[in-house]
């Protein structure tokens, strides 16, 4: 990405939005994470990386930033529960534009996604940014 972002901005290839990425409050791995972040940087997005352990307060200044989409892993089915507070915080902080929220990671399944109010929950990285495109495209349409 660091040799193909000057060419796309010489050629003026347009943002498809932003995500803001991170693993919740409590994990510390990051691989998922930072490959997720480079499929949908590849993709056309913009990428602010929250990095780890990231607490919901950081998640809400990002979407208060401009972030479209909030993405969250966690690989731990202990720290997984922390998502919901991300969600949660979202809600309550009355945000002036709707902020999507996709997850992923190892311990999650589609129906916990359903059941804390995801957007979107991403199962590998190449879904992750499907789920992304089809979220903006909804959102402009």
């Amino acid at each position: 990405m660091k040799l193909l972002t000057p060419h796309l901005q010489k050629e003026k290839v347009k943002s498809k939005g932003k995500v803001a990425i991170g693993t919740v409050k409590g994990d510390l791995h990051d691989i998922g994470k930072n490959l997720v972040g480079m499929m949908l940087e590849g993709a056309g997005f913009e990428i602010q990386d929250l990095g780890n352990d990231v607490p919901p307060e950081k998640f809400v200044e990002a979407a208060r930033s401009g972030a479209n989409i909030i993405a969250m892993s966690a690989l731990l089915s202990t720290t997984m529960i922390n998502m919901k507070d991300v969600i949660e915080a979202l809600a309550n902080a009355n945000l002036p534009n709707k902020t999507f929220v996709i997850v992923g990671g190892a311990p999650l399944t589609e129906g916990y996604a359903k059941s804390i109010g995801a957007d979107g929950y991403a199962p590998d990285a190449s879904q992750a940014v499907n789920i992304a495109k089809i979220l903006v495209a909804n959102k402009s349409s």
